[in-house]
């Protein structure tokens, strides 16, 4: 593409992403008028139901937007770094790995904030992404994509499963957090996002300054050996990054998947496979999708919600079927 269609792409997604969060303000169980979401936002003392709406709603936007650029972000490191294109925090079991050891605190330990839940979740998504990486390579090289994404997938069946049996017979641990567990916005308090922030920010500066590394790691260990970069050590950085956006998403907004599929697949079809674009586009698609994906759960079954968990799985899994397809298709082109 063009750079001046490049630039009008980018300004259309932006003007997008700000017609979406005005969206997500106005739009619920309870529609509020443009005018009224605009005076509760400048006139906080007002405590009329419109008011008391919205007040609900920004942090619910705040955190669409935290977790959608964290997970997008998490995808492109991902992506690059196995060089797989059927890499995401959900799909590699890294999400259910943050999840199990969560829920794990939250049975022996008592656990019940996402101050807390984080630092869980990064042992959790640690010990998963060591796990999946050693199953789904070869002597530490990426071979099959399809291998490390059934690795993935077995490993995040299994967490799913042992979570399931953790919550069953635990009636009201399973009540407390059963929606927090299909991965949602809902609930969402400024309070909560505060002790989880630091690791956002950590995650997303990796994430936004990785786009050399990952562009270098693209040619292959060798090549990238040869251009002077210690290759372990830049991977060892660029997994931190997608760790630490993976935890810090679960333990906020509980385990949402596609997000980090979607997006760096939409972006490389607009901006190419550059991962300095790749990664700065995706700071915004990723927010677009999750957040356009809430107001739609809580427009097709109003008054109640459908979790953004559930809409960006409908949404993600018609792509993955149709890049595994791909796969395979070119797999087979290779072997003759």
């Amino acid at each position: 593409m063009k750079p001046s269609l490049r630039a009008l792409a980018l300004v259309g997604a932006i003007a997008a992403l700000l017609a979406v969060c005005i969206l997500s303000v106005a739009v619920g169980s309870r529609e509020v008028p443009l005018g009224d979401v605009v005076q509760a936002l400048l006139d906080p003392d007002r405590h009329d139901l419109a008011s008391e709406a919205v007040r609900l709603r920004v942090p619910r936007t705040v955190l669409g937007l935290l977790v959608g650029a964290a997970l997008a972000l998490s995808g492109v490191l991902m992506q690059g770094l196995t060089r797989n294109p059927l890499a995401d925090p959900g799909l590699l079991g890294i999400s259910s790995g943050a999840a199990f050891a969560i829920v794990l605190g939250m049975v022996i330990l008592t656990i019940d904030s996402p101050a807390q839940f984080i630092w869980f979740a990064l042992v959790g998504s640690v010990a998963t992404g060591v796990i999946v990486w050693l199953i789904g390579t070869r002597n530490g090289r990426i071979g099959d994509p399809l291998r490390l994404a059934l690795a993935g997938a077995i490993i995040a069946s299994l967490l799913s499963s042992a979570i399931q049996g953790l919550l069953l017979p635990r009636a009201q641990t399973l009540s407390q957090f059963r929606y927090w567990m299909a991965g949602g916005l809902d609930g969402a308090r400024f309070e909560q996002m505060l002790p989880v922030l630091p690791f956002f920010a950590v995650g997303m500066i990796i994430a936004l300054s990785s786009g050399r590394t990952l562009n270098m790691l693209a040619l292959g260990d060798d090549l990238a050996a040869g251009l002077g970069g210690s290759v372990n050590r830049s991977r060892a950085i660029v997994a931190t990054g997608a760790l630490v956006l993976a935890a810090a998403s679960t333990a906020l907004a509980g385990p949402i998947g596609f997000v980090g599929l979607v997006v760096p697949h939409a972006v490389r079809a607009v901006v190419g496979v550059n991962h300095n674009r790749v990664l700065s586009w995706s700071l915004v698609a990723g927010p677009l999708l999750l957040v356009g994906s809430d107001v739609l759960g809580r427009v097709i079954t109003r008054p109640a919600d459908v979790q953004v968990g559930i809409v960006t799985a409908v949404i993600g899994a018609p792509v993955f079927i149709a890049l595994v397809l791909r796969q395979r298709r070119a797999g087979g082109r290779h072997d003759h």
